[in-house]
């Protein structure tokens, strides 16, 4: 029998199609209203899942005019849902290049404490070119550069949340002693792109670290998520290249003496729910009628570090040479590998790779029946592609809860799928081992 496995909800925007803001059946409520978040996360909480995750961008998209894409900063968002959740994990994005180590290990170290051992980082080396003239960079950092910086910073990080014993706090109050001072200690770090003296000044979280969780799947970024990742959420078109992510990262993993099983991957699936096949493929056409060519367009041109799609007519089929080489573009370049996978098997015309991307940005799109759509996710599951998935729902709240009520009982009949949580902590529901200081 295939093993349970794990949902992580990914909440962006009204939804993960591109025109969701706009669909009769997303949320009306703002963006930056915190109720909105609120409400999606006691959902998700209701239907069992292991986590939320929040993404963060650190500049305003070209597309602001045409596209509903604003958001609240996440570390920010995730400490108010910790007081109206209690179970749920909480993941959310920070960047290694644009962020000091001190400030970041402090706050989700406090996310940690705040939540009860819910929280978890999602590693990124952020690339959009406006983020660094945000930042105060004349230059944009390399592919290399960023993963290099990142690398230290992940040995600044653990040493900060490690710098304090478990048994450091003593709040003997009668005996007028609160910590064991020689329990707690400096880190003294000096590298190349750091210094950072050290000890944390807050104690160890439940958690001991957060969980990490980390998403590049260029060679460099599946290097990086064997070394650090304790999940790792994938973009992936087909089952095939999610075999062979798995496999590989799984492999990377082991030879560094890691348990695989302490690596769960995670590929994105955005699943369009209907009663019938027929009405499902109805409500995709409806959401791909919204979408704009030329927002799509720039969105693409976002991909390939701003590279100048312009000059491309929207039905011709397109070919590889309408694009820059994957080992040329500076941005996030394992997202560039899949768009080219899909431009070499399909042929595609620029409006069709448009509506493609429209979907999901890259992840798994389908659209069909709950019991389609479990079925799918347990072949997946079975067939050595993924430990579980990062849920996408084109359509917030509607699609999510249409997920929790036809397709979550479902997976549960099948023993596919939590009855309830058993565990407390982040690290209990995906399974993990809290990491010694």
């Amino acid at each position: 029998m295939t093993r349970p496995f794990h949902l992580n909800l990914f909440i962006q925007s009204r939804g993960h199609h591109e025109a969701s803001w706009r669909h009769p059946d997303a949320s009306p409520l703002p963006l930056t209203d915190i109720r909105f978040y609120q409400d999606l996360a006691q959902r998700a909480e209701r239907g069992l899942f292991d986590s939320i995750f929040l993404a963060d961008q650190l500049s305003l998209g070209e597309d602001v005019a045409h596209a509903g894409r604003t958001w609240l900063e996440p570390i920010t968002v995730l400490g108010a849902l910790s007081a109206s959740t209690s179970r749920i994990g909480l993941i959310a994005t920070a960047s290694t290049t644009y962020t000091e180590p001190f400030n970041l290990a402090r706050q989700f170290a406090s996310l940690d404490h705040i939540s009860n051992g819910r929280a978890g980082w999602n590693i990124v080396t952020s690339w959009a070119p406006g983020a660094g003239r945000n930042y105060g960079e004349t230059q944009q950092p390399s592919h290399a550069d960023r993963y290099a910086r990142a690398e230290e910073f992940m040995q600044v990080v653990n040493g900060l949340w490690d710098s304090w014993s478990d048994d450091a706090v003593l709040d003997d109050r009668a005996g007028g002693r609160y910590a064991r001072a020689d329990h707690i200690r400096p880190i003294d770090h000096a590298g190349p792109h750091y210094r950072v003296a050290g000890p944390l000044n807050l104690p160890r979280g439940p958690q001991g670290r957060p969980v990490l969780v980390q998403a590049g799947s260029s060679d460099t970024g599946r290097g990086f998520a064997a070394r650090h990742a304790e999940a790792v959420f994938t973009a992936h078109l087909e089952k095939a290249t999610a075999q062979a992510f798995y496999a590989d990262l799984k492999a990377r993993a082991a030879a560094l003496g890691r348990d695989p099983k302490g690596v769960l991957i995670l590929p994105g699936l955005s699943p369009v729910i209907a009663a019938t096949e027929a009405g499902a493929q109805r409500l995709a056409r409806e959401l791909n009628e919204l979408t704009d060519p030329e927002v799509g367009r720039k969105r693409l041109s976002g991909r390939f570090g701003g590279h100048d799609f312009s000059h491309l007519p929207l039905d011709r089929p397109l070919t590889p040479a309408d694009f820059p080489a994957p080992e040329t573009v500076e941005a996030a370049r394992s997202r560039t590998e899949v768009i080219l996978g899909v431009v070499r098997a399909q042929q595609p015309t620029l409006r069709q790779l448009l509506a493609i991307l429209a979907g999901a940005r890259g992840h798994f799109t389908t659209a069909g029946t709950p019991e389609q759509i479990a079925d799918l996710m347990q072949d997946w599951v079975a067939d050595g592609a993924a430990d579980g998935f990062n849920l996408m729902p084109p359509l917030l709240p509607s699609m999510l809860q249409v997920f929790i009520d036809e397709v979550v009982p479902i997976l549960q009949k099948r023993g596919l799928f939590r009855r309830a949580y058993e565990g407390a902590t982040l690290r209990d529901h995906y399974g993990l081992a809290r990491p010694a200081a």
